[in-house]
């Protein structure tokens, strides 16, 4: 039998995959499981989206190779939504790029920019595919760790000055994901500078900007003064319009960088399918509304968990934005055995924070991905499992 890739053994996500096999083994024992732990969208996409999408696909001459840089209408209506929401405006031509979902892109970045030996600033915790898209394109990792008192954004004082020059790239991800936590605006203009200073690429994560509560609106990488020269920002149509398996995102920013990434992207895809850009395109332009309709969701369910987790005396930090809660461990327990027990006695399936990275101990991500009546039935198991453990 032929070996598989060393690059595989790269990968290593044994907490993921410990927690998967601890869910088929506990439903096919006939256990009844609420799944918080993956972070998609369990909501439908508004109507209108999905007659756009079906309307197009019932045309003939939607089915030929878009290629990689997809269709000139949607890079447009990209770069003026991108003017409307932020106020940074966009050449569609050279800064705008579709994506097969943000992830697609997040993960071929690194194949542009990394050789074997190259050194990446990478969160901790952070999003998995941060370290695993670094670790297939053969690069090395230095990890900033995201701490409680700093507001879980990287302190660039303490990353190391001689690590820092010999990084090429610094991936950042706000709202976060998982911890939850937003950055202000100083942050990023702080950021800029130190890329100036230190001569690196910034990749911001931002596929949950449009999902924030109380009135709050992140903000983007790219309003700070001077963030186009270092970086580009992607965003993610997936989870902002819940269309998680039709995949579509896009990347906006530096020419240069989107023009290598095009160029990588160009050998290996050949673009999104044409009606599932005619329905981003709409949504971008056309759907607003539903943008707030899962604002209001989200900030709903997030108080029903949090309301209900405080009587049973565990007290979660309330989030701005994503559709996660950072849960501090409420025993003396580590993350996977609590996650374990949780899930062997109330049937309630959450994320070990470990999974994220080192600096996650002490913490699980709680996803708030089912409807108003089964986060219901998970806080009382909650309150169950508390009150008798």
């Amino acid at each position: 039998m032929l070996i598989p890739s060393k690059r595989l053994d790269s990968l290593g996500a044994s907490v993921f995959s410990e927690m998967d096999n601890l869910r088929r083994e506990l439903e096919k024992a006939g256990n009844q499981l609420i799944n918080l732990s993956i972070g998609s969208p369990d909501r439908a996409p508004a109507i209108e989206i999905r007659e756009i999408l079906s309307q197009a696909t019932l045309d003939e001459s939607q089915y030929g190779y878009t290629l990689t840089r997809g269709t000139a209408n949607f890079r447009k209506v990209c770069a003026e939504w991108y003017f409307e929401r932020f106020g940074v405006t966009l050449n569609p031509e050279t800064e705008v790029l579709p994506l097969m979902g943000s992830q697609d892109g997040l993960a071929h970045i690194f194949l542009a920019y990394i050789d074997p030996g190259d050194l990446a600033l990478i969160p901790d915790p952070g999003y998995p595919i941060y370290t695993a898209g670094l670790m297939l394109a053969g690069g090395e990792k230095v990890s900033m760790p995201l701490l409680k008192e700093n507001g879980f954004l990287p302190d660039l004082q303490q990353i190391n000055p001689d690590l820092a020059r010999k990084a090429k790239l610094m991936f950042l991800n706000y709202p976060n994901n998982p911890t939850a936590a937003v950055a202000p605006l100083s942050f990023f203009e702080d950021v800029v500078a130190f890329a100036k200073e230190y001569d690196l690429l910034i990749c911001h994560d931002a596929a949950y900007s449009e999902l924030a509560f109380e009135g709050y609106k992140p903000v983007s990488f790219l309003q700070a003064q001077g963030a186009k020269d270092v970086g580009i920002e992607f965003h993610s149509i997936s989870k902002t319009f819940n269309l998680a398996g039709v995949r579509l995102g896009f990347v906006v920013g530096n020419a240069e960088v989107i023009r290598n990434l095009s160029q990588l992207k160009a050998n290996i895809d050949y673009g999104v399918f044409r009606p599932v850009l005619t329905a981003g395109a709409y949504a971008l332009s056309s759907a607003q509304d539903s943008i707030e309709d899962n604002k209001i969701a989200y900030e709903r369910r997030r108080d029903l968990l949090i309301e209900g987790c405080a009587i049973a005396g565990w007290n979660l930090p309330i989030p701005q934005g994503s559709m996660f809660i950072w849960a501090p461990v409420p025993s003396k327990q580590d993350s996977v055995s609590f996650a374990i027990e949780l899930a062997r006695e109330a049937g309630v399936v959450v994320v070990p924070g470990l999974a994220f990275g080192d600096h996650g101990e002490g913490y699980v991500r709680i996803a708030m991905v089912q409807d108003e009546s089964v986060l219901q039935e998970a806080v009382r198991r909650i309150q169950q499992f508390l009150s008798k453990n």
